[in-house]
C-alpha cells in the first residue's frame, strides 16, 4: 500500500492502539463522551470485576513476593545487581542488612495501565510498568478531600499491622489538605509508629533512617517498593525513550495473556551470543531469551489463554526480526514494531511503534552482531483523538505473615488518567468506577459465567440503543442458551431483582417484518442450484493458487505446484467478466502491498515490488436514488495455504499450497456473485435508496492479513476513492458515505455439533448494533416462511441433505438460528475477519459467518472443498444475507 495520511499496517506486522470515545468515520460513543462528565472515564462493573481485580491481585502477589525476598537478603525476580546500583530507595545501608523484622512490606504503588487490543481483538487492561509520574503524585491525587484520605490509611493500617485505633496522623510528602498532619525535620519521633513517604530511603533524615532499622518505626509504603521509580539506568534511557522509567517494575512481574486478568507483556533481556560478543551480563535481567507468539488464527477461543494453549518456544530475536519462511511457520510475522529495545548500555536501538523501515534494519543489524539487549513488547495505548492515555492506579498490598502471601486492600484510591498529546503534556482526567445496578446484580449473582455474558449483552444493547425496548427475537438472539429454551424461561430462572430490571429492557409482542424485498429470488431450487455450481466452478477449476503470496519460492511448493502462475489475476477477470455481462458497473481499486520487512520466500510479494503485478479490490456500483451513499456487501476472494500439506510443526516442511476455499471464501464470493442480478432488478424497479457495492476484497489470508480491507478503508478515511474500469474513464467514489458493510465470510458448513446456527456479529457502535438488528428481522422472516415454501410438493417429502460431492437433490429449506454476538460475546469470530478492520476505523459492520467451529476439518486445509458444502444451509445463510442488504439499501437511511 501506498504511504498516505492514514495507513493501516497489517495487525500481524504491528498492533496499533484501539481508538476510544470516537473512530476516524465512528460516531462518538456515549458511554465515553459525555457533556454532564467531560472529565470523567468510566471504568465498567466487567473490566473492573473480571479484569483489574484479579489482575492487582496477581501483580500484587509477585510483587510482594519479589520484594520480600529482597527485604530477606534473597535473589529477588526481576530485581536485578543493575537496578540497585546507585538506587537512593535501596542503597547499601538496607541491602547490606536488609529489612527490619516488623516490616509488612506495605505497597502504595501506582501502576501504569492503559486499554491496548490483541489478535483477538479484545481491548484490556494492560501493564505498562510502575507510573511515569512517580510513585507519589498519581497516588496522592487519588484523594479529594481529608476525611478520605485518613479512612484510607485507618483501614490500610488495620488490615496490615492489625491496628484497633489510630489517635493522631503525621503524613510526610502529603497534598494541601492534609498539611496539618505533615511531619517536620525538626519535630521529634517520639509516640510516631508510622511514617507516610514516598522519598527514597537515602534521602531521609539520619533519625527516621535510624528509627526504621532499629523497629521504632514503620515506613509506608516499604522502602524497597520505591526502587522501581528511581532506576538510574532507566532514568538515563528516558532521555531517548519517553517513559522508560515503566519499564523495571515489568521485570519482576511473569507475561501473561489471560483474557481475565490485567495483561502483561513480555519484558526482560536477551543475550545473542556471536564471537567475540561479551557473555551475558549478570547484573543485567532477567534473561528471557525466549518467548511464545500468537496470532488470529490461532486456535482457541477468545476467552482462552492462547499462551497456555500452545508451548512452542522461540528466540525472542527471531520473533522479533526473522522474516525467513522456516522462521514465520503458515501465520507467524516479525513482531519487532510492537517492542522496545535498547542496548546494554541503555540507548535506544528501537522504537518499535515509530520506527521506519532504516530504524527496522539498523536493529537487525545491531541484535545480528550479538551481545546484550533490554526489550518489552509493547502494544501501544489506547488513544482518544490526538492523545495517549494511561491510568496510574495505585497498587495496595501488603505482605500478611498469616497467609505467607501478598494481600490487597479493596477500596482503594484511584489515582488520575493522563490523556497525552505528542509533546508529553498532559490533561488529566478522573476515572469513575460505574456502578448500575443491573449489571452489579448480574456479576454479583454468576460470577464470571456465560450468564453474565447473556445478562452484559441485553444490557449493553439496550444501553447502546437508547434505551429502547429490545424486541423480544432480538433479546432472544444474544442468548447462549439451550436453542429450546425461550426468551421468558431464561428471564424466570433468574434472581428476582435481575430478571425485573431485564425484562424492562425488552418490549413485548412479536416482530412483524416488513415484507421480503429479496426471497422470491432465493428460496427456489434455481438459485440453490446457480450457488452450488458457481461454487464448485471458483473452488474446483482453474484457480488454484489463490493466495497473494503465490507463488512460494521453496523447493516442496515448486514441486507441488499444477502450475507456476498466480491465479487471482485470472479469478478477478473472471469476476469482472461476470458483472459486466450483466451490464452492472464494475472496476477495481489497484494498489500495491507495502510491508515492513522483505517477504522474499513469496513470488508475490516479489513480482508486487516489482510493480510487475498489483493487487486488486473488485467494486460493483448498482446504483440507487441516492448515489451519495453506498451499503457494501463483501467478500473476500483468496484463499489460505493448506496446514496438512504444510505440515503440523511450527516449521513443516511441507509446500505452501492454496486451498480450494470452496467454504473460505468461495461460498462468500458465491453470494455476491447471484446476489447482482437480484440487486439490479431492485435498483432498476427502483427499490433501493441508496447504491449497493459488492466488493470482492483481497488479501485476506496469510500473509496479506486483510490486505484489501485496509486498503479500502485508508481510502475511505482519506476520502480518496477511485475506481478503474476496463472500458470506461475511471469512476470517482470519493463523496459517497459507507452507510454500512456486511461482511461474508465461510457461510456455507453446517456444524456437526451445533447444526441450523449461524453469526451475526456487530462491530462497534450503535450504527453496527442497527444492522445487526436489520439481519436478525431477515432471519426472523426467513424462518417464518420456510413453513409455507416447505409445504409445496416439491419439498414436503424430501429429506434433509448431507455434505456431499455432487449437487444434493432437493430437501425442505432450513430455518436457521442467527446468533448475534456483539463485540462483548467471547463467541464472536468479527476479529479473525475483514470485518475488525472495518470496524476499528469506526464504519458499521456486521459479520455474517457459519458457527465457526475452530477445530473442524475443512477449515484452512485440503478438504475445503465441495463435500465441506452444506448447500441447504449455505443457500439460507446467503437469502439471509441477500434480504438484509437489500432492507438496508432500500430504507430511506441508516437505521
Amino acid at each position: 500500500m501506498e504511504d498516505g495520511p492514514y495507513r493501516i499496517a497489517a495487525y500481524s506486522e504491528f498492533m496499533p492502539a484501539p481508538r476510544m470515545g470516537q473512530k476516524p468515520l465512528g460516531e462518538r460513543d456515549p458511554l465515553l463522551v459525555r457533556g454532564d462528565d467531560p472529565i470523567g472515564w468510566p471504568i465498567t462493573e466487567y473490566e473492573e470485576a473480571f479484569e483489574l481485580r484479579p489482575g492487582l491481585e496477581q501483580i500484587g502477589r509477585q510483587l510482594i513476593r519479589a520484594l520480600h525476598a529482597l527485604g530477606r537478603g534473597h535473589p529477588a525476580r526481576g530485581i536485578s545487581k543493575g537496578k540497585l546500583k546507585g538506587n537512593p530507595a535501596w542503597p547499601p545501608a538496607l541491602s547490606e542488612h536488609g529489612a527490619p523484622a516488623h516490616e509488612r512490606y506495605v505497597l502504595l504503588l501506582p501502576l501504569a495501565l492503559s486499554m491496548t487490543q490483541d489478535d483477538k481483538g479484545r481491548v484490556r487492561w494492560t501493564l505498562f510498568g510502575a507510573s511515569e509520574l512517580g510513585a507519589a503524585h498519581s497516588f496522592w491525587r487519588g484523594f479529594t478531600a481529608e476525611d478520605q484520605a485518613i479512612d484510607f490509611f485507618r483501614r490500610l493500617l488495620s488490615s496490615a499491622y492489625g491496628e484497633k485505633s489510630v489517635d493522631a496522623m503525621r503524613i510526610h510528602d502529603g497534598p494541601s489538605f492534609i498539611r496539618s498532619h505533615l511531619w517536620s525535620t525538626d519535630q521529634s519521633l517520639r509516640g510516631i509508629r508510622y511514617l507516610i513517604t514516598f522519598t527514597p530511603f537515602e534521602e531521609l533524615p539520619t533519625p527516621v533512617r535510624d528509627a526504621y532499622r532499629s523497629g521504632d518505626l514503620h515506613l509506608l509504603p516499604f522502602p524497597g517498593s520505591l526502587l522501581f521509580f528511581h532506576v538510574p539506568a532507566y532514568q538515563f534511557l528516558r532521555r531517548e525513550l519517553p517513559f522508560a522509567e515503566q519499564i523495571p517494575l515489568l521485570h519482576a512481574i511473569d507475561s501473561s495473556e489471560a483474557p481475565y486478568g490485567i495483561r502483561v507483556p513480555q519484558s526482560g533481556w536477551i543475550h545473542e551470543p556471536r564471537d567475540g560478543a561479551p557473555s551475558p551480563a549478570r547484573h543485567h535481567g532477567p534473561l528471557r531469551n525466549t518467548t511464545r507468539r500468537t496470532h488470529r488464527w490461532t486456535r482457541v477461543h477468545r476467552h482462552d489463554d492462547a499462551l497456555e494453549m500452545r508451548t512452542l518456544e522461540e528466540r525472542v530475536s527471531t520473533v522479533l526480526f526473522s522474516a525467513e519462511a522456516a522462521d514465520l511457520g503458515l501465520y507467524g510475522k516479525p513482531m519487532a514494531r510492537n517492542s522496545q529495545i535498547w542496548t546494554v548500555d541503555h540507548h535506544l536501538l528501537l522504537d518499535g511503534p515509530r520506527a521506519d523501515r532504516n530504524q527496522l534494519t539498523a536493529a537487525i543489524q545491531r541484535v545480528d552482531a550479538g551481545g546484550m539487549f533490554g526489550y518489552r513488547f509493547h502494544y501501544p495505548a489506547m488513544r482518544a483523538g490526538r492523545h495517549e492515555l494511561y491510568w496510574h492506579r495505585p497498587l495496595v498490598a501488603w505482605f500478611s505473615p498469616k497467609t505467607k502471601r501478598g494481600e490487597l486492600l479493596d477500596d482503594a484510591p484511584l489515582g488520575m488518567i493522563t490523556a497525552y498529546d505528542e509533546k508529553h503534556h498532559y490533561i488529566e482526567l478522573t476515572p469513575r468506577l460505574l456502578d448500575r445496578a443491573p449489571h452489579r446484580l448480574a456479576i454479583e449473582s454468576f460470577g464470571r459465567s456465560r450468564e453474565t455474558s447473556n445478562v452484559h449483552k441485553i444490557l449493553e444493547c439496550w444501553e447502546l440503543d437508547g434505551k429502547r425496548p429490545l424486541d423480544p427475537s432480538f433479546a432472544r438472539s444474544l442468548l447462549r442458551i439451550p436453542k429450546a429454551q425461550t426468551l421468558d424461561e431464561w428471564l424466570d430462572e433468574l434472581p428476582p431483582a435481575l430478571g425485573a430490571e431485564l425484562r424492562r429492557c425488552v418490549g413485548s409482542g412479536r416482530l412483524k417484518p416488513a415484507a421480503t424485498l429479496t426471497f422470491d429470488s432465493t428460496a427456489t431450487r434455481g438459485f440453490e442450484t446457480r450457488y452450488w455450481k458457481t461454487i464448485a466452478r471458483l473452488a474446483q477449476g482453474r484457480f488454484i493458487n489463490k493466495d497473494n503470496a503465490d507463488l512460494v519460492l521453496d523447493r516442496e511448493t515448486q514441486s507441488a505446484l499444477v502450475h507456476h502462475h498466480r491465479d487471482l489475476e485470472r479469478l478477478a477477470d473472471h469476476l469482472l467478466d461476470y458483472y459486466e455481462s450483466l451490464d452492472a458497473t464494475c472496476g477495481w481499486l489497484p494498489f500495491h502491498w507495502q510491508t515492513d520487512f522483505n517477504f522474499r520466500w513469496s513470488g508475490g510479494w516479489i513480482e508486487d515490488q516489482q510493480r510487475r503485478i498489483e493487487e486488486r479490490d473488485l467494486v460493483v456500483v448498482i446504483p440507487g436514488r441516492d448515489r451519495s451513499r453506498a451499503v457494501i456487501m463483501a467478500d473476500h476472494y483468496d484463499t489460505a495455504y493448506m496446514e496438512d500439506k504444510f505440515g503440523k510443526r511450527k516449521s513443516g516442511r511441507g509446500p505452501r499450497l492454496a486451498a480450494p476455499g470452496a467454504d473460505d471464501n468461495h461460498s462468500a464470493t458465491a453470494a455476491l456473485m447471484l446476489a447482482a442480478p437480484i440487486f439490479l432488478r431492485l435498483s432498476r424497479e427502483g427499490k433501493l435508496g441508496c447504491d449497493i457495492w459488492l466488493v470482492h476484497l483481497t488479501g485476506e489470508e496469510f500473509p496479506a492479513d486483510c490486505l484489501g480491507s485496509r486498503h479500502l478503508c485508508e481510502r475511505l478515511v482519506e476520502k480518496n476513492l477511485l475506481l478503474h474500469r476496463r472500458r470506461a474513464h475511471a469512476l470517482d467514489l470519493s463523496d459517497v458515505s459507507v452507510e454500512g458493510v456486511f461482511v461474508l465470510d465461510m457461510v456455507a458448513h453446517n456444524s456437526r455439533r451445533h447444526r441450523d446456527i449461524f453469526q451475526i456479529c456487530p462491530g462497534s457502535g450503535a450504527k453496527s448494533l442497527a444492522l445487526a438488528r436489520v439481519a436478525q428481522e431477515a432471519n426472523v422472516l426467513w424462518n417464518a416462511s420456510t413453513l409455507a415454501w416447505n409445504a409445496k410438493a416439491a419439498r414436503r417429502r424430501a429429506k434433509t441433505r448431507r455434505s456431499t460431492r455432487r449437487l444434493p437433490a432437493i430437501a425442505p429449506h432450513l430455518a436457521l438460528h442467527g446468533d448475534v454476538r456483539p463485540p462483548s460475546d467471547p463467541y464472536s469470530t468479527l476479529y479473525n475477519t475483514d470485518g475488525q478492520i472495518f470496524s476499528d476505523v469506526g464504519v458499521p459492520v456486521v459479520l455474517f459467518m457459519e458457527n465457526y467451529d475452530i477445530n473442524r476439518h475443512g477449515y484452512h486445509d485440503s478438504h475445503d472443498t465441495m463435500e465441506n458444502i452444506d448447500l441447504d444451509y449455505g443457500a439460507a445463510v446467503v437469502a439471509i444475507a441477500i434480504e438484509t442488504v437489500a432492507r438496508v439499501a432500500a430504507a430511506k437511511e441508516t437505521r
